[in-house]
């Protein structure tokens, strides 16, 4: 920390347009040039890596350090990288070859990355599904994108092996920590490829396969859910990747410049920062925002198996973690714990979060709790391969309503109901263009042609962007509700509730709450003659549906619910059903 008596620089030292201009200069890491991509001329990171298997080569210079900690397990990038390998060779002598898809159904476990680098070292899809999805959600996820080999943890193949024969493109199943033998013919068990994690180390030391690869060529498929509730795979490049994961670094860059820092340059000498990953590996951001940085930067990532709050304390403790957050929720929690004060927390100089609503007030908590911990956010989505806005530190704590700015590689629009670009100031639709924006919808077309127009991503989110270019959410797309990050379409759940035969008429609609953001809340009117009770409700949606979907609250409405002249119901009215007594 430096002298209270030192002067300190004016803030800020430089303006944005300054700070991008410097950042972006002939030279710099962060220079930028121009490429035409798909038919549209964009911007891009001039000097970025092409592709995922160039970004994973980077990583072999990391040698010894540490890289993934998971409980008593700790894999160096030495192991890593050689597990990488062997599981590349082993999808080679399965036939898994350039474009095939390749599904990771794993929780947050070393052999996460092992399976996401190795299908990148290969050409293939790697195909990350939603580990907390039912035994059916996975099976129209294995089916929808054709998947040729899974990758698996005992939990989720206990989930689907009754699915495993209904899905015709599936030949081989590496199965994770399967504490006995296969019980299937089509499932190996992944550690007699790989052994267990800590011994990767001792894996032989073998050339990667070699595959020609485009920048343009496709790399992931990120499943994600539109208004219809139907999961769609949202079909990245290795560019979009490779572009997103440079958006968090760039804003850190310009944060120094703008506070009158030199940002620092990666230094293979400087102490290894460390973060602690408690949000999914399948989600864009775990993935995207924090793996991929992690591997370029040689950075550690302390895996939690899910957020509970005193663990993570002991944790950042432990490994004297720098970086912590995900969602809003996790940052409330570290705040508001009351086991917080018990452990030493120092090592944390920043503490990040997105995927949900933020209150303004967060910030300032922060700052009140953590003195010297810069708070950090942003906005994104599958589409556009996670991170697409971002800021941190006091232009953050000046505009806590903001979401951030967009990259020199973005453009960022609100779009009117005519179609035409509003000025500043004015709230419409949020549109985002950039190399990071995913190519479309796997095998929807239709879909594909509704969200993507001329290289924009039409968001559904409502905004408004100041002079500056901050951008701020003022509503999210219809009928989504965010509960702590997860995303709960509205549209999916009715249609369970509606398959109850008590159920006449159903809306979903959020209810706030203060850490979560939101918590999906249910209005339903019954079929008259028949009864079903709350509890009944919910456990009907729970046996259906990943958990996270099943409303906190149900309501019953005596009479069909309330509809505009188009036959819309009015969830404006629902909504206040749940709203806090002002008093």
């Amino acid at each position: 920390m430096s002298d209270a008596a030192s002067p300190q620089p004016a803030w800020p030292a430089m303006s944005i347009a300054q700070a991008d201009a410097l950042l972006t200069r002939p030279g710099s890491p962060f220079e930028i040039e121009e490429q035409e991509i798909r038919g549209v001329r964009l911007k891009v990171w001039k000097h970025a890596p092409p592709t995922l298997r160039d970004l994973w080569k980077l990583g072999l210079a990391h040698g010894d350090k540490t890289f993934l900690v998971h409980e008593d397990e700790r894999v160096t990038f030495d192991g890593f990288n050689r597990a990488v390998v062997a599981f590349a060779h082993e999808l080679q002598r399965q036939g898994v070859g350039k474009g095939d898809r390749v599904a990771i159904i794993l929780r947050n476990l070393p052999e996460w990355p092992v399976a996401f680098f190795a299908c990148h070292t290969i050409g293939a899809i790697a195909t990350p599904l939603n580990a907390w999805w039912t035994g059916a959600e996975l099976k129209y996820g294995l089916t929808d994108c054709g998947a040729k080999v899974a990758v698996i943890d005992a939990e989720r193949l206990s989930r689907t092996g009754e699915f495993l024969d209904a899905c015709p493109a599936l030949e081989r199943v590496y199965a994770s920590r399967l504490p006995g033998a296969p019980e299937h013919p089509k499932v190996t068990r992944l550690e007699e490829v790989l052994g267990p994690p800590n011994t990767w180390v001792r894996l032989p030391d073998q050339a990667p396969p070699e595959v020609e690869l485009d920048p343009d060529d496709d790399a992931t498929i990120f499943y994600t859910s539109g208004t219809t509730g139907s999961p769609k795979g949202a079909l990245g490049t290795h560019r979009a990747a490779i572009a997103s994961m440079y958006i968090t670094p760039y804003s850190q860059a310009r944060t120094f410049l703008r506070r009158g820092e030199q940002p620092p340059g990666l230094d293979p000498n400087a102490p290894q920062r460390r973060s602690l990953l408690s949000i999914p590996f399948f989600h864009v951001t775990g993935c995207f925002a924090l793996l991929g940085v992690s591997v370029y930067a040689g950075a550690r990532i302390v895996l939690q198996r899910k957020w509970e709050p005193e663990e993570a304390f002991r944790l950042i403790e432990r490994e004297k973690i720098n970086v912590a957050g995900g969602v809003p929720t996790i940052a409330w929690q570290l705040l508001e714990h009351p086991a917080r004060e018990n452990y030493d927390l120092s090592s944390l100089d920043v503490v990040t979060y997105g995927g949900a609503p933020a209150a303004a007030e967060l910030v300032r908590r922060i700052n009140e709790a953590f003195p010297g911990v810069e708070p950090a956010t942003g906005w994104g989505m599958t589409e556009t391969s996670a991170t697409f806005t971002h800021f941190g530190g006091r232009d953050y704590e000046q505009r806590p309503e903001s979401c951030g700015l967009a990259p020199p590689i973005g453009e960022v629009k609100v779009v009117g109901a005519n179609g035409q670009s509003l000025p500043a100031g004015e709230v419409g639709e949020l549109w985002a263009r950039g190399p990071n924006v995913v190519k479309g919808y796997w095998n929807k077309p239709e879909a594909t042609a509704h969200t993507f127009v001329d290289g924009w991503v039409v968001t559904g989110d409502l905004a408004r962007i100041d002079e500056e270019g901050f951008v701020y959410i003022v509503d999210r797309a219809k009928d989504m509700i965010i509960r702590g990050g997860e995303n709960i379409y509205c549209t999916e759940v009715e249609s369970v509730l509606y398959q109850h035969p008590a159920v006449m008429d159903c809306a979903l609609v959020p209810a706030p709450h203060k850490t979560l953001g939101e918590e999906p809340a249910a209005v339903v009117c019954l079929t008259p003659g028949k009864a079903a009770s709350e509890d009944e409700l919910k456990a009907w949606v729970a046996g259906r549906l990943a958990a996270y979907n099943t409303p906190v609250k149900v309501v019953f409405w005596p009479e069909p619910l309330p509809r505009n002249p188009n036959g819309k119901i009015l969830k404006t009215e629902l909504k206040k059903l749940f709203q806090p007594a002002e008093g």
